[in-house]
């Protein structure tokens, strides 16, 4: 696609509606705002884009033990577990890789430079405030790994006005603890959140057939902090800053034992990671005129791992340094038209103890969306050109039309394209890793029809039904003849999906069931793509008890395949947990959660054990209970 092609675009578009007059913090508070589809503030019903929104009054009355467990609950979305509460966690979006989504943090991109993907398991879910999960390509906003769709994390907000401080400390099985201390409050014009935390577990033997070092429990720690300032210098100019660090330390089995290149052999391993991850972000909002405000926003992420093995010397570092800088621009046209420019700035260096050929890059970007809110219909058109120092340039374009069929019901018909940079293992390293420096991005076509119901006051449906294709995928292919494989842009993908979310609120009771079917293929072998099921069911049921609340949730996944070949099938599973909570005073209040309560034995991934070199399934966390409580002092 050529860059004429943004003339085209914005003379075709008739143009959303001005979004309401909120800060993002207030709006944070909110369920029917989104920040993520625009990068800005809008009414959730104004977007064009299917997406899914928990508040921390959602996150405290769910009561999950990690962000997966969390999004595991958002149609379309699978979260993959390497066995237990810290383990490698891997994210597929409406059937995509882990590597072809997006995560941020308060608007900064975290994640490997090296392997590509977020570490999901090392984010405190005490830190957060508010996820947002969006499906579907978004790199026409984003620019790259958008093509799956973009989670977006915002770190814990003030409380209002005065000192708030709170106090939260749990215990369980598995040796597990969790202990947290904040504070917040402010006045009309700063605004301000302190929170630390402490999470620990002796954990589970993730892996039950390996090598003798491997038969003991993984444990897992990690130290969280953030803070969040905000302050409004007058009405027309805030600043702000937000930062989260986590660090700690996470055991993990290697049933394949360290191989020796020497003797083609397998041996015994004992391993652990030490990681640190962590965002930094600034930002300056300006309202410049009546119809015209302005953010710049800058920020610094890190991701580090540091493998050692017990048994061996040395380690393994892999550390990723990314800075980005954005300037984003909303103007008010009239007539129900809105404007939004902007500019992207990110440079990603690695560290690592492995020798790459290149250890940096930088893209730069510019993008431009158009949007009108009408009476009959409603547009949405946006173009982004991306250029980088390693694959050169790259333009991507999405386009929306909202069609009301009548008070309570709507249609949404959407077109996206999107794209995935490879990764620094894929490009620069070393050799015998299959490393390609002339791979291209990995590129796709997105096609989506939505339906959005208010079936009752109280009652919401929203229905999806879309096509993915993807092209030049990433394959490493094996070369028999020069026992040499390498990576290729080879493979083609095609998604079809459906999912559908019930929201109902009856009298004390609040349900939420999400349903999606997805069929994510090979185009050219024609097997199913590995470690996607091909149904999800997910139930939420809550009901409210005076002081006291109940719930349940229940989840279920069908068969799916570990391998490209389709020959190692994973059995599908059904989960059941239980919660209660208890507002015994209005500062003192206490939670239970009973996890897998049928005490099912699944698994969602395989491993190879080298001492017979058969698959077996890395272990997930047996039935389990944790006990809380949470102090909020009135100052």
């Amino acid at each position: 696609m050529k860059l004429s092609r943004l003339a085209l675009a914005v003379a075709l578009a008739p143009g959303l509606a001005v979004a309401d007059d909120l800060s993002r913090d207030q709006a944070l508070k909110l369920s029917d705002t989104v920040i993520t589809a625009n990068r800005d503030v809008q009414q959730r019903g104004e977007s064009s884009a299917a997406i899914s929104v928990f508040t921390r009054k959602d996150i405290e009355r769910l009561n999950p033990s990690s962000v997966g467990e969390l999004l595991s609950r958002v149609p379309g979305v699978q979260v993959i577990l390497n066995g237990g509460r810290g383990a490698n966690t891997s994210l597929f979006i409406r059937g995509t890789s882990n590597a072809q989504s997006l995560v941020l943090i308060d608007g900064v991109r975290i994640g490997s430079a090296s392997s590509g993907g977020a570490a999901l398991q090392f984010l405190s879910v005490e830190q957060i405030e508010r996820v947002e999960v969006l499906r579907g390509s978004r790199s026409a906003m984003y620019g790259a790994d958008a093509l799956g769709g973009v989670v977006q994390i915002f770190t814990r907000r003030g409380e209002g006005e005065g000192l708030h401080p709170y106090l939260r400390l749990a215990g369980g099985s598995e040796g597990t603890w969790e202990r947290s201390l904040g504070l917040s409050g402010g006045d009309d014009r700063t605004r301000y959140n302190l929170t630390g935390s402490l999470e620990e577990t002796d954990g589970i033997d993730r892996s039950d057939v390996s090598y003798t070092s491997d038969a003991d429990h993984d444990a897992f720690r990690n130290r969280s902090f953030s803070l969040n300032l905000a302050h409004s210098l007058s009405d027309d100019l805030e600043i702000g800053l937000s930062a989260l660090d986590q660090r700690g330390k996470s055991e993990y089995d290697n049933p394949y034992g360290r191989f020796d290149n020497s003797t083609y052999l397998s041996y015994p391993a004992e391993n652990w990671s030490e990681f640190s991850q962590s965002s930094v972000s600034a930002y300056v909002d300006a309202n410049l005129a009546d119809s015209w405000s302005s953010r710049l926003e800058l920020g610094h992420s890190e991701d580090k791992q540091e493998d050692f093995d017990k048994l061996y010397p040395g380690s393994d570092v892999f550390n990723t340094y990314r800075d980005s800088a954005a300037w984003l621009n909303t103007l008010q046209l009239g007539n129900g038209q809105q404007l939004r420019v902007g500019l992207d700035y990110q440079e990603d260096t690695l560290h690592s103890s492995t020798a790459y050929s290149e250890e940096e890059r930088w893209n730069q970007a510019v993008f431009i969306q158009h949007g009108y809110q009408g009476e009959h219909f409603s547009t949405e058109l946006g173009l982004r050109h991306d250029k980088n120092e390693q694959y050169g340039s790259e333009n991507t374009w999405n386009a929306a039309l909202t069609l009301p069929l009548n008070a309570a019901n709507e249609l949404v018909l959407s077109y996206a394209e999107g794209f995935r940079v490879p990764t620094f293992n894929d490009l620069y390293g070393p050799d015998d890793w299959g490393s390609n420096p002339n791979l291209d991005p990995e590129r796709s076509r997105s096609y989506e029809l939505q339906w959005r119901s208010q079936l009752a006051e109280n009652t919401r449906l929203e229905a999806s039904l879309y096509r993915t294709d993807v092209e030049d995928l990433i394959t490493y292919v094996w070369d028999s003849s020069t026992f040499i494989g390498r990576n290729y842009n080879v493979d083609q993908a095609r998604i079809n999906g459906f999912e559908a979310s019930l929201q109902q609120q009856l009298g004390a009771w609040t349900g939420n069931l999400s349903l999606s079917i997805i069929d994510p293929r090979d185009r050219d072998s024609g097997h199913t793509l590995a470690r996607r099921a091909k149904r999800h069911l997910s139930l939420d049921l809550d009901r409210r008890l005076g002081d006291f609340n109940v719930g349940a949730t229940w989840q279920a996944y069908s068969q799916r395949y570990d391998d490209v070949a389709n020959s190692r099938e994973i059995a599908g599973y059904g989960v059941l947990d239980l919660r209660g909570s208890w507002q015994a005073s209005t500062e003192l209040a206490f939670d239970l959660k009973l996890a897998n309560v049928l005490d099912k034995d699944y698994s969602t991934a395989l491993y190879q054990y080298a001492g017979d070199y058969r698959y077996y399934g890395y272990q997930e966390t047996p039935r389990s209970l944790l006990l809380g409580l949470t102090w909020t002092p009135a100052l």
